[in-house]
């Protein structure tokens, strides 16, 4: 009752059967979820679950061995996907002897980034004293925070971001989470890899376990422990990383 529960709740984006082989080595076999607009959907998984590899075949970056990407039913060409979604990776430092306020104008000038929200997400994410700061000089945390604000920029509706909150202070990963918060509820679509389920559990609305690149679970926490108690598994009480574990 449970898992058809959850796999009859309609999505907006449904990834499904993507599968990625490397010869004999499957890295994705069958993963299938939905994205519903609006919401912050997390990814978790451990180290080598596959959760990198499933943002580069949703983006186009590697070609699944099978599987599609619809959105309201229809298969999308690669095309149509670049203007449904953005994906911005993990420990990337592009343009690095350019200064910061270089990039975040590059990413409105040459990728058609919304200009209005400059200011703001500069605001928001404390980048005020960087932006005359060449990219090679900055600290890691300081480098996620800049191309986490490149990714908000851009105009596609949903934003995939690799580990956003890798490299951040408690300080700065609270307020990336409630800059991260402001742009769901202002109707932007995030899907967000994290490895720290802790992350995971303060800003996510949803969640799609990865493990040995496979889905063994979605929904809302109170979806999983259902799942987990449905499968027979002792869970005490609303714990994430209990869940995970769980299921996994």
């Amino acid at each position: 009752m449970i898992e058809r529960l959850v796999e009859g709740n309609t999505g907006w984006v449904r990834v499904a059967g993507l599968t990625k082989h490397y010869g004999a080595f499957a890295a994705l076999q069958d993963v299938s979820f939905t994205v519903r607009r609006g919401e912050i959907l997390g990814l978790i998984g451990p180290n080598g679950a596959g959760k990198t590899t499933l943002f580069e075949c949703m983006a186009g970056v590697l070609p699944p061995t099978a599987g599609s990407i619809r959105v309201d039913g229809r298969i999308l060409s690669a095309a149509e996907r670049r203007n449904l979604l953005f994906y911005m990776p993990d420990a990337v430092a592009p343009w690095p002897s350019q200064s910061v306020g270089w990039v975040l104008d590059f990413a409105i000038g040459f990728f058609g980034g919304r200009a209005e929200q400059l200011d703001p997400i500069v605001d928001a994410l404390a980048l005020h004293a960087l932006l005359r700061e060449p990219v090679a000089t900055l600290s890691k945390g300081q480098r996620k925070r800049v191309m986490l604000a490149f990714g908000l920029l851009m105009s596609q509706p949903l934003l995939l971001a690799d580990e956003p909150f890798e490299g951040l202070d408690l300080r700065q990963s609270r307020d990336v989470a409630s800059t991260l918060r402001q742009h769901a509820s202002d109707g932007r679509t995030l899907f967000l890899s994290i490895h720290q389920i802790s992350d995971a559990a303060r800003i996510c609305d949803r969640f799609v376990l990865l493990s040995d690149g496979r889905t063994c679970g979605e929904g809302t926490l109170d979806d999983l422990v259902a799942l987990a108690q449905h499968r027979s598994a002792s869970i005490a009480g609303r714990n994430l990383e209990e869940v995970f574990l769980a299921l996994t």
